[in-house]
């Protein structure tokens, strides 16, 4: 997480980058996908279309989408069907926060605002805890924690401390998105065609396909 960018956002994968690029393919965006520890892989999106080209109405007017609604949508997406779990983090001037997307349940979330105050419900943390098949007594305290006042720890302090909760599990993030990273990218709807059914074979529903 780069702490001099004012807005940002990044995708983790709770699988390995081969089950990941087929299925990223799909969301027709720009991106960089790398390897995060054993078991982990990060997406971290080329553009911002949450700053520029996609754009949402709002009334009479246009506004860029907000950062959190474009990542929980392409978490969204990349989680259904799949056997994985997607954890989406994202940040800007205001706040900071993440959703995570497992299947067909529904996505869950929570929000820190700028200042590191707590901005979602408890609740949240610990659905969070048993989707990601996190320790349910030394994990849940240490994300617990999160939700408490801490005015030593702002937004982004909060992610990272999420982020190190999530270190045992083996995620490691890379310090930069070097030789291991590759470029995803749509493929054209011929190779597309492919690469869905692809996708789909390797999901939940794979067997009834086949």
């Amino acid at each position: 997480m780069d702490a001099t960018s004012p807005v940002g956002a990044l995708l983790l994968c709770r699988t390995v980058p081969d089950a990941v690029r087929p299925v990223a393919q799909l969301l027709r965006e720009p991106l960089l996908l790398a390897p995060a520890g054993p078991g982990w892989s990060v997406l971290v999106p080329e553009g911002e279309p949450w700053q520029g080209g996609r754009r949402a109405r709002a009334g009479e007017g246009e506004r860029a989408e907000p950062v959190d609604r474009v990542l929980g949508g392409w978490a969204t997406a990349l989680a259904v069907g799949s056997t994985w779990p997607v954890l989406a983090l994202w940040w800007d001037g205001d706040r900071a926060g993440y959703t995570l997307a497992s299947g067909f349940r529904r996505p869950v979330g929570y929000v820190w605002l700028a200042d590191g105050t707590p901005a979602g419900e408890d609740e949240a943390m610990r659905t969070f805890a048993e989707r990601l098949g996190l320790d349910p007594v030394l994990d849940v305290q240490s994300i617990e924690a999160l939700t408490r006042p801490d005015p030593d720890a702002d937004a982004r302090a909060r992610l990272r401390g999420l982020v190190a909760v999530l270190t045992r599990t083996g995620l490691t993030l890379p310090a930069g998105l070097d030789a291991n990273a590759e470029r995803i990218e749509w493929p054209g709807w011929r190779d597309a065609v492919r690469v869905d059914l692809g996708a789909v074979e390797s999901s939940r529903f794979g067997p009834w396909v086949r």
